[in-house]
């Protein structure tokens, strides 16, 4: 995944003739939550935006449960993005963790944990509110940025396995129909 670029500058100024059109080729469809979206600092959303245009993402702005859904390869990856990590509103974090992941079987939730009392913090939550290892999987990170270019690698990864684990499933339906038809000729 080294080929992502890094998403600290517009990559429509760097390079004009790397406008994403309808007619090229989409890494997949991100989908923000409206609610999510006006939460933010513009500037922030200008960075997804640019992010995702940089790395062939479309972005739509939709009513959705969760703060984000990619569809990559035929796969839709959920995203829960806490940006502000509040210790004392921890509750409602998990309770939509849990809500969501009897919704999504690709569920992740992304935090903004920048200091060690909010690292700590998230720990005793997690342990607290009886969270099950890995479902949905937690991904702690230092800055917001990050996150977001977490989140767009995950999702990535998620539809290149899907893709290719579809694509092993033909191979073998193929080798199988000319093994058939092989041992029919006989």
């Amino acid at each position: 995944m080294a080929n992502f670029k890094s998403g600290y500058a517009d990559p429509v100024l760097e390079n004009p003739c790397s406008k994403v059109t309808k007619s090229s080729v989409s890494a997949g469809v991100c989908m923000m939550n409206t609610t999510w979206r006006d939460q933010q600092h513009p500037s922030f959303i200008s960075f997804i935006s640019s992010f995702l245009a940089a790395n062939s993402f479309r972005l739509n702005f939709v009513p959705i449960s969760p703060d984000f859904i990619f569809n990559c390869g035929g796969l839709s990856v959920a995203f829960i993005f806490v940006t502000k990590w509040d210790c004392g509103n921890v509750g409602t974090i998990f309770s939509r963790a849990k809500k969501l992941k009897a919704q999504f079987a690709h569920l992740y939730v992304t935090l903004n944990l920048p200091t060690r009392d909010q690292n700590d913090s998230f720990l005793c939550s997690y342990f607290k509110y009886e969270m099950q290892l890995g479902r949905p999987t937690f991904v702690p990170v230092q800055d917001i940025e990050m996150g977001f270019e977490k989140i767009v690698k995950i999702a990535h990864s998620c539809g290149v396995s899907k893709q290719q684990e579809v694509k092993s499933k033909l191979k073998a339906e193929v080798r199988w129909k000319i093994i058939t038809c092989l041992h029919s000729s006989y």
